[in-house]
């Protein structure tokens, strides 16, 4: 087991979701993805690593990303982490972000609690922030982790990524303003 920084481990139950994983395939007969195409990683993402991609993204060397914490991407290059826009608030508690590579974003959660939720009812960032409304068969490994850390708090996921765009409905603009 590979030591990992304090300021780099993941809470309890995000460190649970990454330990479980995201199922995603191809089915060739169906021509369409099943699951999610969703890799937690088993820390933060270094600060550093932030900086780099994100200033090519935003194609903005001015800034680095850093009232962010990531903790997963998918295969084409989108990423989900923690918006650090609370002030004096447990990362826990923070609002949940998705940024795609082809420069869609917006928030998918208000907290680490309705992130679970997402979760167990079977959506991956990438499908939250698309389509909440898919139907998705519900994740019985990750409603069980939701239950632990979030209990009493399952909602439709259309009503957790509605409350935390209506949270911040700013969150564009700023991400628009730091885009060159």
């Amino acid at each position: 087991m590979v030591d990992v920084p304090e300021d780099l481990a993941l809470p309890t139950a995000l460190a649970e979701v990454a330990e479980v994983g995201f199922e995603w395939e191809w089915d060739e007969e169906a021509d369409e993805a099943r699951g999610c195409d969703f890799e937690p990683y088993g820390q933060f993402e270094e600060p550093g690593r932030t900086a780099w991609w994100f200033r090519l993204w935003t194609g903005n060397q001015e800034v680095d990303g850093s009232e962010f914490r990531f903790f997963g991407t998918t295969g084409a290059g989108d990423y989900t982490g923690f918006w650090l826009v609370r002030p004096e608030a447990a990362i826990i508690d923070q609002p949940v972000v998705y940024i795609g590579s082809e420069g869609e974003h917006g928030l998918i959660a208000r907290d680490l609690g309705d992130l679970l939720w997402l979760f167990a009812a079977g959506l991956g960032p990438a499908e939250a922030f698309r389509d909440p409304d898919s139907p998705t068969p519900p994740n019985e490994a990750f409603h069980a982790i939701a239950e632990r850390h979030a209990p009493g708090r399952r909602r439709a996921p259309t009503q957790i990524v509605t409350a935390a765009q209506a949270e911040f409905p700013h969150f564009s603009d700023l991400i628009d303003a730091m885009c060159r």
